[in-house]
């Protein structure tokens, strides 16, 4: 029979347990709306900056040759930055992003190209210098709401070696966000920039060609909008990961809420059935007793 102080210890202990993951699961969702909101508000200004440069692309035609747009596929050399949390508790969502970075490295291996790695998140460092592979740069102080003066670094030091020809392509390993049911890890090419990858999320939305007046010339607006183009969208890219890794979180925690809520169930009904064992063992010992005294 099973011992009934032990049942009500590991009963008080999963409602604790329950308590934990319940408040956890609330701190979750207010991040996330926060998050939201800032994700929500970022988007239409990234999307316009896109279609202003793809329309001064569409207007400087090939005389354009912006350092930022131009491919090198003589250089053997390229850079990638995996954006994971820093935190745990939040189901597969780090499992997922450094799933899709390890298989991106590996293609480019197999392409004859190495890759300087710029590991964003405690998670992903750990999991890297469990794997032996060699890490670049480690970030860790991004916070959980990424200002855009933390990101603005990361892009200026990029675009940097990317001009110098230190490396031939930039590529950001995320999760990305389509909405609350839908978030899923994506390899994004940051650099080069092609008309093509700078316009393709207005296009479509588009109706008819928009014709501007340019003051000053198309050239010089390129040169200052293509690399505020680079920080925007890794930007974006930080703040799509943060969104799904709160939503990947608050499922997490509700699904550990209501695991915990069962096992209470389970271990009452288990708490009930030894008590109701006990009492019916003592009343054989009474009825024995008496029935041994007649």
């Amino acid at each position: 029979m099973p011992n009934r102080r032990i049942i009500v210890k590991r009963r008080k202990t999963v409602r604790n347990i329950r308590k934990i993951t319940r408040t956890m699961q609330l701190i979750a969702t207010a991040r996330f709306q926060a998050a939201y909101t800032r994700a929500t508000a970022t988007k239409p200004y990234t999307e316009r900056m896109a279609e202003l440069v793809a329309d001064l692309s569409s207007a400087v035609g090939e005389e354009m040759a912006h350092p930022l747009m131009q491919a090198r596929t003589d250089v053997k050399r390229s850079a990638v930055a995996v954006l994971t949390s820093s935190r745990g508790l939040c189901g597969g969502y780090n499992t997922g992003v450094l799933r899709a970075a390890v298989g991106h490295l590996d293609a480019e291996a197999v392409k004859g190209v190495e890759n300087d790695a710029y590991m964003v998140g405690k998670k992903g460092i750990s999991y890297f210098r469990f794997l032996r592979r060699s890490m670049l740069e480690r970030i860790t102080h991004i916070s959980d709401a990424p200002r855009f003066e933390q990101v603005q670094p990361i892009a200026n030091g990029l675009m940097d070696r990317f001009i110098r020809g230190e490396i031939g392509a930039v590529h950001v390993v995320y999760t990305r966000f389509y909405s609350l049911g839908r978030q899923r890890p994506a390899v994004m090419q940051l650099l080069p920039l092609t008309n093509e990858k700078v316009g393709a999320a207005t296009e479509e939305k588009r109706k008819a060609p928009v014709h501007y007046e340019f003051s000053p010339g198309p050239k010089e607006l390129l040169a200052e909008l293509l690399p505020a183009t680079v920080r925007v969208r890794l930007f974006q890219c930080f703040i799509d990961a943060t969104v799904s890794e709160q939503i990947a979180r608050m499922v997490a925690m509700k699904a550990a809420t209501e695991a915990a809520a069962d096992m209470i169930t389970a271990l009452t009904r288990k708490y009930n059935r030894a008590r109701q064992t006990q009492i019916t063992m003592e009343l054989l010992d009474i009825v024995g007793g008496a029935n041994s005294l007649a």
